[in-house]
């Protein structure tokens, strides 16, 4: 009897150590818990948009381009950007033909405001955008970071659809 009530404990006893081992261990992803985890730069390496049906497509081309800062004092500002977007043959960007700033307006965008994270999730007050609709708005993003990758998720992109980047830190 007294055997088996020590087999029972020690079978206790290592499940529990066994459980209690499994909630120290990081998860691969980890959600930002806090702005802390976001401060410094970040650069852009991968940009898709997935629109209703599911088609994804490159946002800024197959080598996008671009940087995310987020300061320890709530600021943020952004610059993404297609790696071929034209140069102006007037060397003037007020002299634009109308598909090099076509090319422009497609191929880039920047915005900046201030940030915060709640509820795990990062929110953004836009001040101002080159996309002018996203100006005095305020927008949620899902961000997941592992070690020094970052993903996020907006589901409301620029150009429609689901945007999803993917950001390495800047060293």
């Amino acid at each position: 009897m007294e055997n088996k009530m020590n087999r029972r404990m020690t079978l206790a006893l290592g499940t529990m150590a066994l459980l209690g081992m499994g909630l120290a261990i990081p998860t691969s992803d980890a959600v930002a818990q806090t702005a802390q985890d976001l401060v410094g730069s970040w650069t852009l390496v991968s940009a898709q948009t997935v629109q209703p049906d599911g088609k994804k497509s490159p946002t800024f081309g197959a080598n996008p381009r671009g940087i995310l800062i987020f300061g320890s004092d709530g600021r943020f500002s952004y610059l993404f950007t297609s790696a071929d977007l034209p140069k102006f043959a007037s060397n003037n960007r007020g002299t634009g033909t109308p598909k090099e700033n076509t090319a422009v307006v497609r191929g880039s965008i920047a915005t900046f405001g201030t940030y915060s994270v709640v509820d795990k999730g990062l929110v953004i007050k836009v001040e101002f955008s080159t996309f002018p609709n996203w100006n005095g708005t305020e927008q949620k993003r899902t961000i997941a970071i592992s070690g020094d990758e970052m993903k996020w998720t907006n589901p409301a992109g620029s150009a429609g659809g689901v945007a999803e980047l993917g950001f390495k830190r800047a060293k």
